[in-house]
């Protein structure tokens, strides 16, 4: 299974910028231009040959450029000297950005680009590309592309042959999982469930086979919510919610899915921006009888496909998918050899 993280969130970003208490004095300095991964043909990117004075504009090009998660203090000495530099700086929010760019005394034209305006922007930004320009995409809090419009700009100028690169960074899902005590060596990023509770459990439900642990975000009205329907279709599974990372409140609570659950149907939604970590499915224990696998069955297959079902359901009880598969043809009147 192919990883997915990052930290940029467009529609409920990891968390917002704020100040960091760090000393101007640790400010960082300008570093060298931009290095470069190893070019296509097609698509060359800067090169240490080609990199220009500290002070000059950058190469013409896209940057992607990671930004702190909730610490101002949270972000490359390359990524200040870039930010510095660019023709343009590409955010969600101008206000956000702003406070991070004010931090570091940087005067930089700005422009929007978040999902209300994409279709209108796009063509604009390719066009300022194609002059020969350099313009660095930021998202309010994180790593930019994940959970926001900003992969349709990097495609499409992709496509047009201009030279793109990244400035890695903060990352809200790779802090969460780092505290979460979970395995990270395989693991799986979901970014938002859909805010429709059928919705939701029917995309639990397909993730639930995933061996690997699950990595979400989710908004605190809807946290206790979720953390229930993850329990009964993911199955008791330890887990730890994450929020305010890198700030002066940062939390990580851990727990099973359901003691999770309960703690915040009772506590209520808590302040700040959330990331869910989820362990990978629990080793099958055989205890599970037959009379309540048929019933978390029948559940299951009320509210999704039969393969979705049977997916849920394996996970949940950890017994094994083959036997789970017949039990699930036999409730609904199928035909095994069919």
């Amino acid at each position: 299974m192919a990883k997915r993280a990052g930290g940029g969130r467009g529609r409920g970003k990891a968390t917002r910028a704020v100040s960091s208490g760090v000393d101007e004095d640790d400010a960082a300095e300008p570093s060298d231009q931009v290095r470069s991964s190893k070019p296509e043909p097609t698509h060359p990117l800067p090169t240490r040959s080609d990199e220009k004075k500290i002070g000059e504009s950058p190469m013409a090009g896209l940057y992607l450029v990671a930004t702190p998660i909730g610490n101002l203090g949270d972000i490359t000495q390359r990524a200040l000297d870039l930010l510095r530099r660019v023709d343009l700086i590409v955010c969600e929010d101008t206000r956000v950005t702003a406070k991070l760019l004010a931090r570091y005394a940087i005067s930089a034209r700005m422009l929007p680009y978040h999902e209300h305006n994409a279709e209108r922007m796009r063509p604009e930004l390719l066009q300022r590309l194609a002059e020969g320009r350099s313009i660095a995409l930021v998202s309010d809090a994180g790593t930019p592309l994940v959970s926001d419009p900003g992969y349709k700009l990097v495609r499409a100028a992709i496509a047009a042959g201009h030279a793109v690169t990244a400035l890695p960074g903060a990352s809200a899902s790779l802090t969460a999982l780092l505290l979460s005590g979970l395995p990270p060596d395989r693991f799986f990023f979901a970014g938002f469930l859909p805010a429709k509770s059928g919705e939701r459990r029917r995309e639990l439900g397909a993730l639930a086979g995933i061996p690997a642990t699950l990595i979400f975000y989710e908004s605190a009205n809807r946290l206790a919510e979720s953390l229930a329907d993850m329990t009964e279709l993911l199955g008791d599974r330890p887990a730890a919610v994450a929020r305010e990372l890198t700030k002066l409140h940062e939390e990580v609570r851990r727990g099973s899915l359901g003691s999770l659950a309960g703690h915040y149907e009772a506590a209520g939604p808590p302040k700040g921006e959330i990331v869910v970590v989820v362990g990978p499915p629990l080793a099958g224990t055989g205890a599970v009888s037959a009379a309540d696998l048929d019933t978390a069955l029948k559940q299951a297959l009320a509210q999704m496909s039969l393969k979705d079902a049977v997916a849920a359901v394996a996970a949940a009880t950890g017994r094994p998918r083959r036997e789970i598969y017949a039990r699930a043809l036999a409730l609904a009147g199928a035909d095994p050899a069919s």
